[in-house]
């Protein structure tokens, strides 16, 4: 049975998803603000940001709020880190690849998150010390040992283009061994296709914190193990820090392995 607060964030999911899905209706009218080079946001992420944070405040009115447009909202002792659209180049697009996720943070340490890809109904939760679920699923990581046959997914965000070459030098490696690498456009659902075993690893650079917040939880819950380019842990989410830049590497506690002699010769 989900907790009190994990319904509500559902809900403020579902909200979200609803000006979002009918904004696929009108995709030629949305205005397209370019928020830096080839990073993207539209009035739609907006509308579903301010229909998320309305949902939430009203079960919790004195919680504060960190949101990939909105910003910093608040100074109540719980933090929701909302990232409306995970995904706006699809969207916007009609790439049908794209999602809203949610994170409570109490002491800069996420609690519970949600991931939700309303286009398959697929909703992806996790509860700090409770597991990980797909609707009314338990999920878990693929225990993979090596790269030999792995899928794994990565992004080369546009911020962060002076590292593309780098990247891709990666990327050729890892093919060496690994089956295939997936390149989605959507940092959250990556993080909850591992944590559901569709996908045995994830890795990227210049993430903001709303793109991971969910699904770091999501993937630790699932038995899986998430760090950062040099093998450490991600530090405390500090709403005062903003988005942040931040890398990550998800998998198996043994794929991870695997994974940091390839991606550390890069960073």
């Amino acid at each position: 049975m989900q907790k009190p607060i994990v319904s509500v964030m559902v809900k403020a999911a579902r909200a979200g998803s609803g000006v979002l899905l009918r904004g696929m209706n009108k995709l030629d009218a949305i205005n397209v603000i370019e928020k830096d080079r080839l990073d993207y946001a539209s009035e739609l992420d907006q509308q579903a940001e301010q229909a998320i944070i309305r949902e939430l405040k009203r079960a919790h009115p004195d919680a504060s709020f960190l949101g990939e447009e909105g910003g910093t909202q608040g100074r109540g002792g719980s933090l929701f880190v909302i990232d409306p659209l995970d995904g706006t180049s699809n969207y916007l697009r009609g790439f049908p690849h794209w999602c809203i996720s949610i994170a409570l943070v109490e002491g800069g340490v996420a609690q519970h998150g949600v991931v939700f890809d309303p286009l398959r109904n697929e909703l992806f939760l996790a509860s700090r010390g409770a597991g990980a679920m797909l609707n009314d699923r338990r999920i878990r990581v693929n225990e993979r040992k090596d790269l030999a046959g792995a899928v794994l997914a990565t992004g080369f965000p546009p911020r962060d283009r002076a590292q593309a070459a780098a990247r891709l030098d990666c990327v050729r490696r890892l093919l060496a061994d690994a089956e295939d690498i997936r390149r989605t456009g959507s940092a959250a659902l990556d993080l909850a296709y591992v944590a559901s075993g569709r996908l045995d690893g994830y890795f990227e650079a210049g993430l903001r914190i709303w793109d991971i917040a969910a699904g770091q939880l999501l993937v630790r819950e699932a038995g899986g193990r998430l760090c950062d380019f040099r093998g450490a842990q991600p530090g405390r989410i500090d709403p005062a820090a903003g988005g942040g830049s931040h890398e990550v590497v998800a998998g198996s506690i043994k794929l991870v392995d695997a994974l940091l002699k390839s991606v550390i010769r890069d960073s």
